[in-house]
């Protein structure tokens, strides 16, 4: 009876967990933590509500009436709601508030936090949201996931994982992505899904169908994940969070074995368990030490200013891998873009230059004044740059953004002012500081 796990009590009055993701628990009647007690869930309703609140001072804010000039972009979507209506969708096709009100109130933006050191925007930035659709499906991920994992292991443990784990996609996305405003919970909601997979594997014992769970997760971790290799979206964010809840799950989430729970129902001459197993120790200590030297590296490399791809360069196919079927990723963009972090809104940049698309990606024919990829930079440059400072400020960290991800056509893109001969106020460059 003392040598028995969990999995083998699975039979008599414990659950067993299945498909349904139901833990197993032991039928004994001790009160210690990890046995048959279920937690009640309010942190992940808490951060719910908190998103949603912090979505409406976004917006309240925001103010579009009086704040938007109309212009190029259209006018305010929902004017009815008055300070609250949304940008027009040009300008942010997700419900939302502009990129200038998101940097005022915590973006995440590597010029801030290095140059400035504004190191805060690490965490504010997970609290924000650039619209509506992306507050909606962060948040129903946050619910399904969140909840079920806060009901076994407690606000605490969880709490921890959700926070550190946004914290650490902020630090790889400002590592790799210098151009961009981004904004969003992904990162936090990536460590759950990471949380998940190492307490499925430290607790490898207390599992009925084992394959199955183990199958389920890699394929809802892969799905997710490869959608983050579509163009302009924040996959540094997801892996980042994703590996820093993956390391934190073997930390907080391992169970103790049976006969370290039962005990006090065996004979004084039966010598006691460990707690733990000796692998969960192994993982536990690996874990500790592994986070610990990524973040001491990552910070000092992001507050000295160095630029991730510098040291890898071929991380930035992590987060976008090129194809010559720009126009379809163009148009498949908005659609997965908000599901899994966003950045600034650049749907009128990738409209404009999908008159482009073909210079960009065979590097010929040139375009000259008056063809519609040369008609396309001026109206990018009349319409949209001329309405004010913050939509240069914009467009600077789409087109740097656009050069990033489009690597092979990057030389192309930086070419495309002086074929047209239009003066955009600063260089299509990865250097180019945005802030003008």
């Amino acid at each position: 009876m003392s040598g028995e796990d969990l999995e083998s009590r699975g039979r008599s009055g414990a659950k067993s967990r299945g498909n349904d993701n139901s833990y197993a628990y032991s039928s004994s009647s001790n009160p210690t933590e990890d046995s048959d007690t279920q937690w009640t869930s309010w942190l992940v309703p808490m951060f719910v509500v908190a998103n949603i609140a912090m979505f409406v001072v976004v917006m309240f804010v925001n103010d579009c009436p009086n704040n938007s000039s109309g212009g190029f972009h259209g006018k305010c979507v929902a004017r009815f709601l008055g300070k609250f209506s949304f940008q027009p969708l040009k300008e942010n096709p997700l419900f939302g508030a502009s990129s200038s009100t998101l940097e005022r109130l915590g973006a995440l933006e590597w010029s801030k936090v290095v140059e400035k050191h504004q190191g805060w925007r690490l965490v504010t930035c997970i609290w924000l949201h650039a619209g509506v659709i992306h507050l909606l499906v962060n948040m129903l991920s946050l619910v399904f996931i969140g909840i079920r994992l806060e009901q076994q292991f407690g606000f605490v443990r969880i709490g921890i994982i959700y926070l550190f784990s946004g914290f650490g996609g902020s630090v790889l996305s400002s590592l790799f992505i210098q151009n961009n405003v981004s904004v969003g919970a992904s990162g936090a909601l990536f460590g759950l899904l990471g949380a998940m997979l190492s307490e499925l594997l430290t607790n490898w014992t207390i599992y009925s169908n084992k394959a199955a769970a183990l199958i389920t997760l890699f394929v809802i971790i892969i799905i997710n994940l490869g959608i983050g290799i579509l163009p302009h979206v924040d996959n540094f964010a997801h892996i980042g969070g994703f590996v820093t809840g993956f390391l934190l799950g073997f930390v907080l989430l391992p169970r103790p074995q049976f006969g370290w729970l039962n005990q006090h129902n065996l004979p004084a001459d039966v010598p006691l368990k460990s707690k733990y197993k000796p692998y969960q120790y192994v993982l536990w200590l690996l874990s500790i030490v592994l986070l610990a030297i990524g973040f001491i590296v990552a910070l000092v490399m992001l507050f000295r200013g160095e630029n991730g791809n510098d040291r890898c360069h071929w991380c930035h196919y992590l987060s976008c891998v090129p194809t010559s079927k720009w126009d379809f990723v163009t148009a498949v963009l908005v659609a997965f873009h908000f599901m899994f972090g966003c950045t600034s809104e650049c749907s009128t940049v990738t409209e404009l230059f999908s008159a482009c698309s073909t210079f960009v990606t065979y590097g010929s024919p040139d375009p000259f004044p008056g063809s519609p990829c040369c008609h396309a930079m001026n109206s990018l440059n009349f319409d949209v740059i001329a309405d004010s400072v913050d939509q240069r400020r914009v467009v600077c960290r789409c087109l740097m953004g656009l050069v990033t991800a489009f690597n092979p056509g990057a030389s192309a893109i930086a070419s495309l002012p002086g074929f047209c001969g239009v003066s955009l106020g600063f260089t299509i460059d990865p250097n180019t500081d945005c802030n003008l």
